[in-house]
């Protein structure tokens, strides 16, 4: 328990400093090698671990599989992990947080999709099981690093584009307050977008890279953490069906 609330603790210290940068992982050989190229940390990535055990993204995958996989991850590397837990499986937040030590991890995304309407969670009901996950994971010993995940821009519940970012903003300031440490606007392709979350919202904010965005303006413009998703694991495959065709006659 006690390395893992220095893991924690070193990974809520990088959200402070030099941007972060995380090349998701999806299993125990992708993580070692983000570590092997000198990556203090490793995050995963629910679509990529989720293909990789044969289910669809978007909670596709049973947990028990999903943490497995995290476990497997976290005893591969010696540095913090943190674990995208999708919306958090229906589980309540001491269970939450009690599965996600187990595995080793010490932070998570959560997102405010409802899975079940595919539309989005009630904001301020969101905000509330944050606040307890906050709770259970300070009784837990170990502060838990939370990267709230907001899913305006991804479409969910159907959020005219023109209050995709104020409604971002709402949601991201309920979320902060309910102790989220960094929130993940996730979807946003454009830079004054991810500038004005950054100075409205005033904490931690995970930026996407992109060909719109990349990580020169993304610094530029205080992104603390900028993650990936399963791009690394699609392009690993591309590569791997790319070799594999020279092969055929």
């Amino acid at each position: 328990m006690a390395d893992l609330k220095a893991h924690a603790e070193r990974l809520r210290e990088l959200h402070r400093g030099e941007m972060l940068v995380l090349p998701n992982a999806w299993d125990a050989a992708s993580a070692a090698t983000v570590v092997e190229a000198g990556f203090p940390v490793v995050a995963t990535a629910s679509a990529a671990v989720s293909a990789m055990l044969g289910h669809p993204d978007g909670e596709g995958a049973p947990w028990q599989e999903m943490f497995a996989a995290a476990a497997r991850i976290a005893r591969a590397v010696s540095v913090p992990v943190t674990v995208d837990a999708e919306a958090g499986y229906g589980m309540g937040p001491r269970e939450l947080v009690d599965r996600l030590l187990e595995t080793g991890a010490v932070g998570c995304n959560l997102e405010d999709t409802d899975h079940t309407s595919g539309g989005l969670t009630d904001a301020h009901a969101h905000a509330e099981w944050l606040a307890a996950v906050r709770s259970a994971a300070d009784d837990a010993g170990v502060p838990i690093v939370i990267n709230a995940r907001v899913d305006t821009f991804t479409g969910s519940g159907g959020i005219p584009e023109h209050d995709r970012l104020p409604e971002a903003i709402r949601r991201g300031s309920l979320y902060r307050d309910a102790g989220a440490d960094c929130i993940y606007p996730i979807g946003v392709r454009d830079k004054d977008t991810i500038a004005t979350l950054v100075k409205e919202l005033g904490c931690p904010i995970n930026g996407n890279a992109s060909d719109d965005l990349d990580l020169a303006t993304l610094r530029a413009v205080g992104v603390a953490r900028v993650s990936y998703g399963p791009r690394f694991y699609r392009a690993a495959l591309a590569g791997f069906l790319s070799g594999i065709k020279e092969l055929l006659p």
